[in-house]
């Protein structure tokens, strides 16, 4: 007997790529020879709601409703049904990149009929003024797109969300009656969609067992809500849930009404919990041999992990394939939000991880006590590769986000120069820690290999709450490894925090001021804060007292165990400064505001800063000696240089030169030099040029043959002009 798999993602995550879950489950069981179908029921749902039949009936059904009130809004999008059911069809298809030419149209602005949505376009003029004419309408069509969203959520179904659906059932979900009340009323408007989807994928296939990918809040309804209509339509399928959710929210799960919509809730690594349970559905396994699992049993909520087999590497999880993945059909739209925000919503990714886990794992308040953060584990840069060219093969596409907690420094490297070797061309960005192993060098390697933006977090921007939070940096180090990378090309995001236990309104106050330095110094470009928030599974979460919390909720229920409700008794009111922050970081991301005082951002009294106007740019002129390792790598990005002969006439006298000529893509520089040191350097530099299948010298080899040549000593190298010239052209140490 054969189990028949099908992998799903319910709505709703990202229009513009598919969440990656579904793909690396399916890249595993093509390893182990189980064939699977996967498909995103989210992009699914959207294209049929947005469509001109799809707005057909979002019409239709307001006008059945016979609503007496609505907002003035929602009455001016109803007036201009016709204007919406004319440009629907070629607005999605020009989001899917297939309409080009529709820019002209849209961006000559009577194209698109327009609500309330559009009332920023004054805003628009300022910070979209030097974007190009595909930027600027692919903004204007996502407006559109929002605009019928509001009215779909005012008149309709007031759980509809572009990225999240239904997310406050989901989100600290102590208690289920609400999640329950919801699923046994009447289904709504896009409920209908989800589940017309859903028979266009069973009607015609037969399959054992469905498996739903849950990653966040937002898509916990509608996975309960799909789970109600197969068990009801399709009775012979056994369902099983996993992902992000259960893996944080569900970890002590005892509510035995769950499971009137799955059979099975696994958590953490999927792969060797759902071989198990495949096991067990072809009768070759007891159901007290589950990995991770829960079920129910005789009316009760049940937890096993009692099978004997190790979690599959992460070496050995296979490549993840998109398959069946509608990759074509996305929507890649341009929100007016902070350039780091765009990359998510903007073009498709390919989802990779370079190391399972973060190698750091001491944040205070992260999840490290769970598998996700807890268990590191990286594959070699040849194994990434790998990966990289199968995805490229089989997606056609050469955007990378690389989605792991924090990507390793060395292992960076390694990967950097696999690329560099295999002379694959690809565009890549990755979440990073501000480790001071980040040198300049590192950052222009990165930057060759096709690495465009990292993000990382520098929290609070207050070296006292950095240490207490553990992050082992402090303000100046992220501010000279963020000028690392930005200097050599790569955009820096900056997670910012406020609210953390114990900050003063004086802390917050300098953390803005660090932050305006950062972007008037150019060292960052984007960045996003966000309020702390307490959870169950970080340190703080589970010794509240050591951090100056009071915990005071929630009550422990039979459903969801994450967040938890707090009480800060030494620090400010936090929530007070929420609008003022994030007024004067979306200035600051468009260049503008730097000169004025911050409690211009506040409509109440704040301390002022005692940061001095200078530090960040101090800390990044403060350049730290980088002491050179044995184990550093000497290599050369360059062409090879060429050696030239000229020569000069002094007083008659005819005088024999040579000089290095270095090709770059842009321009030629020249370097006066003798011709046997010039030929001893052309030497040098081709030996530390990445081949395949040769290793690279290490900083001491070439110390070593450099003096060998009896070019002279290494440090007064490392200070001469030759040196300056062949850092420039691509000569790095790393």
């Amino acid at each position: 007997m054969s189990i028949s798999v099908l992998l799903l993602t319910p709505p709703f995550t990202q229009l513009n790529t598919p969440y990656p879950a579904t793909a690396y489950i399916k890249g595993f069981l093509n390893t182990i020879q189980v064939p699977s179908v996967q498909a995103d029921l989210g992009i699914s749902v959207i294209l049929k709601i947005f469509s001109q039949k799809g707005l057909i009936r979002v019409f239709e059904t307001i006008e059945a409703k016979n609503i007496s009130q609505v907002s003035k809004n929602a009455k001016r999008i109803i007036r201009l049904k016709e204007e919406y059911l004319s440009t629907i069809d070629p607005v999605v298809s020009f989001l899917q990149f297939q309409n080009p030419t529709l820019a002209y149209n849209i961006c000559e602005g009577d194209f698109l009929p327009q609500a309330s949505r559009f009332d920023q376009l004054d805003d628009l003029e300022w910070a979209f003024g030097t974007s190009g004419m595909q930027d600027k309408a692919r903004h204007l069509a996502t407006l559109y797109l929002e605009d019928l969203g509001d009215l779909i959520q005012e008149c309709l179904d007031a759980n509809f969300g572009f990225s999240r659906y239904a997310e406050r059932l989901g989100r600290s979900a102590v208690r289920f009656d609400p999640i329950e009340e919801a699923l046994q009323s009447e289904a709504s408007f896009t409920d209908q969609f989800l589940f017309e989807t859903l028979n266009e994928l069973l009607a015609t296939k037969h399959y054992d067992l469905i498996c739903f990918s849950v990653p966040f809040p937002g898509n916990l309804y509608a996975a309960l809500r799909a789970g109600k209509f197969i068990k009801e339509n399709y009775p012979h399928i056994k369902i099983a849930m996993g992902g992000g959710y259960p893996n944080t929210e569900l970890r002590s799960l005892k509510e035995p009404r769950v499971f009137q919509y799955v059979d099975f809730i696994t958590l953490d690594d999927g792969e060797q919990p759902l071989t198990c349970l495949l096991e067990f559905l072809e009768g070759k396994r007891e159901y007290n041999h589950l990995k991770r699992t829960f079920m129910l049993v005789d009316g009760e909520v049940i937890y096993i992990n009692a099978a004997k087999e190790r979690d599959v590497p992460f070496s050995k999880t296979g490549t993840p394939d998109y398959t069946g993945l509608p990759l074509k059909k996305y929507l890649s739209v341009l929100e007016m939000a902070n350039p780091m925000h765009r990359l998510w919503s903007d073009g498709r990714w390919n989802k990779l991880t370079m190391a399972h886990g973060c190698y750091w794992k001491k944040c205070s308040f992260c999840d490290i006590s769970l598998d996700y953060i807890q268990n590191y584990e990286p594959v070699s840069a040849a194994l990434i590769c790998d990966r990289i060219e199968e995805l490229i093969a089989q997606t056609g596409e050469t955007g990378f986000h690389f989605v792991d907690e924090a990507a390793p420094p060395a292992l960076m490297r390694e990967l950097a120069l696999e690329i560099i070797k295999r002379k694959i061309s690809i565009t890549w960005w990755t979440n990073i820690r501000f480790e001071e192993r980040f040198t300049h060098d590192l950052c222009r390697l990165l930057k060759a290999s096709g690495c465009i933006a990292v993000s990382g977090g520098l929290e609070v921007a207050s070296d006292r709450l950095l240490l207490k939070m553990q992050k082992g940096v402090t303000v100046s180090q992220v501010a000279r490894v963020a000028h690392n990378f930005t200097s050599s090309g790569i955009m820096v995001h900056a997670y910012l925090m406020y609210g953390f236990p114990t900050q003063t309104a004086q802390e917050t106050i300098d953390s803005l001021e660090m932050v305006r330095q950062l972007f008037m110094n150019n060292v960052l470009q984007s960045g996003f804060w966000h309020l702390f928030a307490m959870t169950s599974h970080a340190p703080i979460g589970k010794n509240p007292e050591a951090f100056g919390v009071v915990k005071i909720g929630p009550e422990k229920g039979l459903f969801a165990d994450n967040d938890l409700a707090h009480e800060d008794p030494t620090g400010a009111d936090h929530e007070m400064f929420s609008e003022g922050l994030k007024k004067a970081l979306f200035n600051y991301m468009h260049g503008v505001g730097f000169e004025f005082s911050l409690q211009e951002w506040f409509g109440f009294k704040v301390p002022k800063t005692s940061v001095p106007k200078n530090f960040i740019y101090r800390a990044v002129e403060d350049h730290v000696p980088s002491v050179l390792r044995p184990n550093q790598k000497a290599i050369w990005l360059g062409k090879a240089p060429e050696l030239e002969q000229f020569y000069t006439n002094k007083k008659g006298k005819k005088r024999e030169h040579w000089k290095l000529l270095f090709y770059g893509k842009s321009q030629t520089q020249e370097l006066k030099i003798d011709k046997e040191t010039g030929e001893k350097i052309i030497y040098l530099v081709n030996n530390c040029k990445p081949i395949l299948g040769k290793k690279e010298q290490s900083v001491n080899q070439f110390q070593k043959e450099m003096e060998e040549q009896n070019i002279g000593e290494f440090e007064a190298f490392l200070g001469s002009e030759l040196f300056t010239v062949l850092q420039e052209e691509g000569f790095l140490l790393v």
